[in-house]
């Protein structure tokens, strides 16, 4: 009887622990990645993964039904050259600026009202219509076109030079929006390239802020 009792007591510890273990399993990233810390607006930010199993998308991400134009669906490759990330790596970039690396920049390219619901912890947010003037009116914003020459230098670091553009010191740029039906960050992508922006300096996280939120990773709002 003692040694059933035992035996009973043994297994029930065992259950906690694999129970316990599980539950610690559940945030994690990858089998080799918990988290990756960095910098928001002078802020340290955490991403982790949501440990609620019961967790759902917001809304905004949840319908599937959108008016295309402009909400099409984007191809995998938008343009030679240019390699179309993914959550993974969209975090490596993150963890590189987050250890110091002032040559990259993960952009959001959404409007402030998108942003103020939740953007990825260490972006920065660039409104596509100030880089694409050429879109005006097709989202009901105001392009921003006078603050292109701004961002190109102050933000992105590249150089104007007797009426050229000199992009050999620019940032690697990470640019995302809302999804594979967001048309925002792949057009920004495409009118940089287009002035000569190197190819291998940007990237297109194309699944967006719908990707990022449908596997549970940390958001941030303003």
């Amino acid at each position: 009887m003692k040694l059933k009792k035992l035996t009973s007591a043994v297994a029930l510890t065992c259950a906690v622990a694999l129970s316990q273990a599980a539950l610690a399993e559940t945030g994690r990233i990858t089998a080799n990645l918990a988290s990756v810390d960095v910098m928001h607006d002078g802020r340290p930010v955490t991403i982790s993964r949501t440990a609620d199993k019961d967790a759902t998308l917001p809304d905004a991400y949840s319908k599937i039904g959108r008016h295309c134009p402009p909400f099409c669906v984007q191809p995998m490759t938008i343009a030679a050259g240019i390699e179309t990330v993914g959550e993974l790596e969209v975090l490596g970039y993150l963890k590189r600026i987050g250890n110091g690396d002032r040559q990259v920049m993960v952009v959001d390219s959404r409007t402030p009202d998108w942003v103020a619901r939740g953007t990825i912890p260490g972006s920065v947010n660039i409104p596509w219509n100030k880089i694409n003037v050429d879109m005006a009116g097709a989202f009901d914003v105001e392009a921003g076109a006078d603050t292109l020459e701004g961002i190109l230098t102050n933000q992105f670091g590249a150089v104007l030079r007797d009426g050229q553009w000199d992009f050999r010191n620019a940032k690697t740029l990470v640019l995302f929006c809302n999804g594979i039906w967001c048309p925002q960050s792949s057009v920004n992508i495409k009118t940089l390239a287009n002035m000569g922006y190197p190819a291998y300096k940007l990237k297109w996280y194309r699944g967006g802020m719908q990707s990022w939120l449908s596997v549970g990773l940390s958001t941030i709002t303003p």
